[in-house]
């Protein structure tokens, strides 16, 4: 009988991929399927406040077309949807490897009740489209000046 050495990190490995096998069956999709392969994506977003007060919203969208990129105010959510494209110029079998993921793509942001929505902008340029959210005047901070009392 041949001795093998236990190793207790094998047995994790081993119990993590068969719970994420179970996780993935009852959540309906296939064992292995995972973003990358169903091609599913969500961009990545940065959002920060300028010095002016106004948000900014960041989002990398690389290889989108400009047309293909819709952006709704509604009831105080901004919704950025659209589509990448898997471009024709190679055909899907001569791929061996395709680990980028394609496909329609949504994000919903709850914004804030200080925002003008009447005065927001979108700018795309270089894969990035920044999204202007400025603050409502009222909603601005005001400094004011202190009198001495004579």
């Amino acid at each position: 009988m041949a001795i093998v050495r236990w190793d207790p990190l094998r047995e994790l490995l081993t119990l993590q991929n068969r719970m994420n096998t179970a996780f993935a069956e009852a959540a309906g999709r296939p064992a292995g399927d995972d973003l990358l392969t169903r091609g599913s994506w969500v961009p990545a977003v940065d959002i920060f406040e300028t010095p002016d007060q106004a948000l900014v919203l960041k989002a990398e969208l690389p290889e989108v077309k400009r047309e293909d990129i819709q952006l709704t105010i509604d009831n105080g959510t901004l919704t950025l949807s659209g589509e990448r494209k898997l471009t024709h110029e190679v055909k899907e079998e001569s791929y061996h490897r395709l680990e980028r993921s394609y496909g329609a793509f949504s994000r919903s942001f709850r914004l804030p009740p200080t925002v003008d929505t009447q005065q927001v902008t979108a700018d795309y340029k270089d894969g990035v489209l920044t999204v202007r959210l400025p603050r409502r005047e009222e909603a601005k901070p005001k400094q004011i000046e202190v009198q001495s009392a004579a």
